[in-house]
């Protein structure tokens, strides 16, 4: 199962946007699971309200700080992140990609998580696809 997938099981099964992202990386970076499902709890649904950026944008955001770069500041890197995920889903907060006010959905919830990795996995050395 690749990690796109991985992310979207976890998503489908009982978990926000940010946290599926950041568990579909659990096996890269140093925190537990139960860690990171506790840190990014309050983020799903644009940071609980659909008016704060996107959660799976959030966790990409975190990934950027916790994955290695090749020494690249997390500044730059997160502003690449940003400017990426908002190419690829049309904007950064919950509520302008999902329409709240337009009636036009830019992105699906499904579609920001599988974008989320995309650009995180697009950032990281190439590697052997993911367990669940």
């Amino acid at each position: 199962m690749n990690r796109e997938e991985l992310a979207l099981s976890y998503k489908h099964a009982r978990f926000n946007c940010c946290q599926a992202v950041l568990l579909a990386f659990e096996d890269k970076v140093s925190l537990d699971r139960e860690t990171l499902i506790s840190l990014s709890a309050p983020f799903g649904a644009g940071m609980g309200n659909m008016k704060g950026s996107c959660g799976a944008l959030v966790a990409a955001q975190m990934l950027t700080g916790l994955l290695p770069e090749d020494g690249k500041p997390a500044f730059k890197s997160a502003r690449e992140v940003i400017n990426a995920f908002e190419e690829m889903c049309g904007a950064t907060v919950c509520e302008e990609i999902k329409g709240v006010y337009t009636g036009y959905v830019r992105c699906s919830c499904d579609d920001c998580v599988r974008n989320a990795v995309k650009i995180i996995e697009e950032r990281s050395p190439k590697e052997e696809s993911a367990q669940p």
